[in-house]
Order: structure tokens, then C-alpha cells, then sequence
């Protein structure tokens, strides 16, 4: 908003100057006062004790922490994951940042090379690139954001095209290499040149679930072909007794979907519910700038199904707030079924909305 601060009339003198010490100070701030609000609610509640150490299953109903062995006839598993780091050729020679210890960086790094075209690398792309940062994306897939329809990952293409952020699309056979204090990033892509000088590397390639080290073989609880722990439509894992939620159960990847598992299983378990995961409505953001709301099917899930449907499209250059705000990119689609009427999915981007999505995801 700084930057376009002239299309609004206001002059300002000098140039833009980010003090990325400070930046990261507000956030480590604002970040340890919702982590330490949340732990100090456990630790007040009355019936609750809290252990901080590494759980491990060592019989189907016993969890030791330390020296502590715990045993209950109900046991909840959410244990959540972590960032993939992939096998690739040289990485094990050269330094690199994951999600978590980018949020540990205070500096602006001179160029920035991300592997990784979904949510997690888009977002630090823009963030960096408004920064200051060179910014240069590696996805392998044909086209970013390639879980969305092809027009939704255009249009967002565009967006990070125009404010500077280079993309490398269809990359295979990946390798890394260190050459003085710069990260080379090899590549055989379709187009450009085969290789990426940069000075840090982001690795944003997918999540790993928590569950290689969890004691699950002494519980005798089943994982699937991919580690997730599997679980039916209530959540329950096959011994009885035990539940799985949030990352490790392959449901979800999200801290609302969690919540949702949560929802599911204290209905079910506290209040006689018949809640299943498969009611649930999918429903996601990508908080790029403007943000991507997604609920239910996609164009392509809905094509697929064979279901008669109807869609309507609508540029956010025809919207009123957009063009108050004068944020026009992006565009809203929303589909429908051709014979009840009822909405099938939505892929709304544009300014705003993440919110706005809430009032299709609710009408559903």
C-alpha cells in the first residue's frame, strides 16, 4: 500500500525502507502471545496436566513421556507434521530454510530461490518479493497452484508475474549445489536457462505427518502405504479407544480442518452425535495478495463427477470494493448444480476473499 500510495493522492518523501529486525520482532511478539495465551489456558484448567516431552505408545492404551507412563481408556493422537525435505542430489552439502526456520529469518535476502508453486511457497514468495528480495519459484508441475483449475492458477501466475517473481515451471530432475556463498539450483525445464543462482533456498515441497516415531507397532495401530494413521469416518483408528486427528490422519492439512476432527469426535463421543468426516465441506485459503477462497469441488471434480452444472464467472474488474480499493485482479467462479440448484464449489480470488468465502461455504 506504500508503494501505490500516489494513486491515492498521498506523496511520500524518500524511499521505502523495510527494517526486517523490527519486522520479525512484531511478528515473534504477536505469535508468542497467542502460543503462550493458549498454553496458559491448559494449565489452568482444572483436570488438565500438562507434560512437555516426546510421547511414545508403549501398549495400546499406555503412553509413556519421560519417566512417566500414562495409561487411559480413551487416547486422542494429533500430533500434527513437519516440513518434507526431499532427496536430492547435493542437498546434504548446502543450506537450506523450510517454513519453520523461515520465520526465523531477520534479514532480506538478496535472492531468494523457492522450491515449491503451492501455499506455502507462494506466500513467502510474495511476502519476500514486497520485501525486497529477487524471488525466483521452482515448481515441477506444469503450473502453480496445479490443484486448482487452469484458469485460478493463471490468474495467479499473472498476479506473481507482475509484481517481479520469476517462475520456472515443469521442473525435473532438481539438484543443488553450493558455489561460494550462492545455492545453485539445477533444473531441466522446458524453458530457461538450466540453472538458478541464488544466495537462499526455501524448500516448500510438501508436509511429512508426525508418525514415525510414535510407538504406533507397540499399540498395534495401522498406518496406511504413506504413514498416515488410518482411520474410519468417525476418526477412530482400529483399536478401540483410540482416535486420530488434524495432519496425521491424511484428512486434512489445516488448523481448521483439526478443529473440525475435534468437532466430530467430542459430538460423537459427548453429545451422541453421528458426525462423519465425509459431510465435511472442503474449504481452504491461499493467502497470497489477493487471497484465493476455495469451498467444495472444483471446475474440473465437478466435470469428473458427470453432474449437470451451471457456472458463473464474474472479474473482480466489476466489483465495487475492488475498484474502490483499486485491487482488480482476480476473478470469482462458482458452480452450481444444473437440476437442485445447490452450490457444488466455489474459487473466489480477489480482495477479500478469504472472508467472503465463508458466505458461499455457509450457504452450503
Amino acid at each position: 500500500m506504500v508503494r501505490r500510495a500516489g494513486e491515492f493522492g498521498i506523496g511520500l518523501q524518500g524511499s521505502l525502507d523495510v527494517d526486517m529486525p523490527r519486522v520479525k520482532a512484531r511478528k515473534d511478539r504477536i505469535s508468542e502471545q497467542s502460543r503462550a495465551g493458549v498454553e496458559q489456558s491448559l494449565r489452568s484448567l482444572a483436570g488438565c496436566t500438562v507434560y512437555q516431552g516426546h510421547g511414545r505408545f508403549v501398549a495400546p492404551h499406555e503412553v509413556q513421556v519421560g519417566e512417566a507412563v500414562l495409561a487411559a481408556e480413551r487416547i486422542f493422537i494429533n500430533v500434527g507434521g513437519r516440513a518434507l525435505v526431499p532427496n536430492w542430489l547435493g542437498l546434504d552439502q548446502v543450506p537450506y530454510l523450510t517454513n519453520s526456520s523461515m520465520m526465523a529469518v531477520d534479514f532480506v535476502p538478496r535472492h531468494l530461490v523457492i522450491v515449491g508453486g503451492s501455499c506455502v511457497g507462494l506466500e513467502f514468495a510474495q511476502m519476500y518479493r514486497r520485501f525486497g528480495s529477487e524471488v525466483s519459484v521452482v515448481e515441477m508441475a506444469p503450473r502453480v497452484v496445479h490443484r486448482e483449475d487452469p484458469d485460478v492458477s493463471a490468474a495467479i501466475a499473472e498476479i506473481l508475474e507482475s509484481e517481479g517473481i520469476g517462475l520456472r515451471l515443469k521442473a525435473e530432475c532438481i539438484r543443488v549445489a553450493r558455489n561460494g556463498e550462492d545455492v545453485l539450483v539445477g533444473l531441466d525445464c522446458t524453458d530457461g536457462p538450466p540453472e538458478l543462482r541464488g544466495s537462499h533456498l526455501l524448500l516448500a515441497v510438501g508436509r511429512l505427518r508426525n508418525t514415525d516415531d510414535l510407538g504406533l507397532d507397540e499399540a498395534g495401530i495401522a498406518r496406511d502405504e504413506r504413514g498416515y494413521i488410518k482411520v474410519d469416518d468417525q476418526l477412530r483408528t482400529n483399536v478401540p479407544g483410540v482416535w486420530a486427528l488434524g495432519d496425521c490422519n491424511g484428512k486434512g492439512a489445516f488448523t481448521h480442518t483439526a478443529y473440525n476432527d475435534f468437532e466430530i469426535v467430542a459430538a460423537n463421543l459427548l453429545d451422541g452425535g453421528s458426525r462423519r468426516v465425509s459431510d465435511r465441506i472442503s474449504a481452504y485459503a491461499l493467502y497470497v495478495d489477493p487471497p484465493l477462497g476455495r469451498a467444495g469441488m472444483t471446475e474440473a471434480e465437478v466435470k469428473s463427477s458427470g453432474k449437470p452444472a451451471l457456472i458463473a464467472t464474474r472479474p473482480m474488474t466489476r466489483v465495487g470494493r475492488a475498484v474502490e480499493k483499486g485491487e482488480t485482479a482476480g476473478f470469482m467462479k462458482i458452480l452450481a448444480d444444473a437440476q437442485s440448484k445447490q452450490i457444488l464449489g466455489a474459487s473466489l480470488l480477489g480482495t477479500g476473499c478469504d472472508e467472503v468465502i465463508h458466505g458461499v461455504l455457509d450457504l452450503m
